[in-house]
């Protein structure tokens, strides 16, 4: 078989990151191998995001300039995957004519059978159909050879306001137990040392399965796996954070200290109109527990700026909860309008000039609180997951404390992948810097 060149550039999350890996594993079976340069590829696919406009638009760019590339190599095969794929479908064609294959993540697994498909007929694929039954095992082109991505469900039954994932997910369907533990048994005889668990709302996972396994169960059976060292999982939903799910994390040895928790708001009204289903009286005992059983648990979260109808009081309140929290680290998004979402009907919009302010401020708390929570670590000796050289310094190597800390320190290339002990010596609001400690 010959070898082809494949070529996907990827938006939005570790989702999306994770699907660009399964495509680019079952393309590899067909012969393609992975290149960095579009212009000595023999198949380009754009995997989309749709959660906000801006993504969306640069996935739209993109497409247009490789659709470009085409007509100098019309043997190049065009294609669209992702949530902007699964949301457009037939219109994508219309708007590029090069176009051959347009399919959301359900679909990936059937990305074959669609390139066989426009081989013989050599007419353009569009598969945006939700399959199914549990989502099935593929095969995945992995970069990192530290860390591994594994998807254990697709999907949301969830219906946030200003969220489009059940409309581009699709319903929630969780893969069998035992083909989840298959393959992160098959990523600790490769040598990975630690996987992250992936799902919309990933600690919902079983509930549309019959054999009885809830995402505690799974976690359980995961930290028996011999050769995987640490087990962490994004992103938690704060009404499925039930006391048999803490009690396991506090119990299992695997599981990191470490929990992204999406709060999104620290206004009880603004959680109301979000549909996010809890308060933050509800939302508080959940981090207290958690950090009452594991003292040392740092937390992430994310938090929508300028949600339609938030007033000066709301964000306040939002500005409390941050700072009462103490989040290690919060990723924060100015809201964006999305289309088919009942949020994106309200007539009470922010202006832009608004939560710009409000993302300033917000920014300024955040990088604050970080700088304070790692300076805390200063001459502590933390546990290191070698990763690789460091981006910033060369020289350097990098890695991640079980609180999920980036660390560079100076270091051995045969260290990669081994797990070590580093005093902390500096600290910023994004990194840490250390000495390796021998033994």
């Amino acid at each position: 078989m010959s070898t082809k060149r494949l070529y996907i550039k990827t938006f939005g999350c570790q989702m999306n990151v994770h699907d660009s890996e399964r495509i680019g594993g079952l393309l590899r079976d067909e012969g393609y191998r992975l290149t960095e340069k579009p212009d000595e590829a023999d198949m380009i696919i754009v995997n989309t995001c749709n959660i906000r406009e801006k993504s969306e638009q640069k996935a739209y760019s993109d497409l247009g300039r490789f659709a470009m590339l085409k007509r100098d190599k019309p043997d190049l095969i065009l294609g669209m995957a992702g949530c902007v794929a699964q949301k457009d479908g037939e219109k994508v064609l219309k708007r590029y004519k090069g176009l051959d294959l347009v399919f959301g993540s359900s679909n990936i697994e059937n990305v074959p059978q669609m390139l066989q498909t426009i081989t013989l007929n050599a007419q353009p694929v569009v598969m945006v159909l939700e399959p199914p039954g549990p989502p099935k095992t593929t095969p995945a082109d992995r970069k990192d050879r530290v860390r591994a991505w594994v998807s254990i469900m697709e999907g949301c039954d969830r219906h946030c306001a200003f969220c489009v994932v059940p409309m581009t997910r699709g319903r929630e369907r969780s893969r069998l137990s035992a083909e989840i533990v298959q393959e992160v048994s098959h990523l600790a005889e490769a040598g990975y040392k630690e996987i992250t668990l992936l799902g919309q709302t990933v600690n919902s996972y079983g509930k549309s399965l019959e054999e009885g396994v809830d995402f505690a169960d799974l976690l359980r059976m995961l930290n028996a796996v011999d050769g995987i060292e640490r087990i962490r999982f994004m992103s938690p939903h704060p009404s499925d954070m039930n006391p048999k799910l803490i009690e396991t994390m506090a119990e299992l040895p695997k599981i990191c200290e470490f929990l992204h928790l999406p709060l999104q708001s620290g206004s009880d009204a603004v959680l109301k109109r979000m549909g996010r289903g809890y308060t933050l009286n509800e939302y508080r005992p959940i981090v207290e527990r958690l950090r009452r059983l594991v003292p040392d648990m740092a937390f992430s979260t994310d938090i929508i700026i300028g949600f339609p109808g938030e007033t000066e009081d709301d964000f306040k309140k939002t500005l409390d909860a941050v700072a009462e929290f103490e989040y290690d680290n919060v990723y924060y998004f100015h809201y964006s309008q999305r289309p088919n979402t009942p949020a994106a009907q309200w007539e009470d919009q922010i202006p832009d000039e608004v939560k710009d302010a409000r993302f300033a401020r917000l920014s300024a708390l955040e990088k604050a609180l970080a700088r304070e929570k790692n300076r805390r670590l200063i001459d502590t000796v933390q546990e290191v997951l070698v990763e690789g050289r460091s981006k910033r310094d060369r020289a350097k190597l990098t890695g991640r404390t079980r609180s999920n800390k980036l660390v560079h320190f100076e270091g051995d290339d045969r260290e990669i992948g081994c797990l070590i002990n580093v005093r902390i010596t500096f600290a910023s609001s994004t990194y840490l810097e250390g000495m390796r400690i021998e033994g």
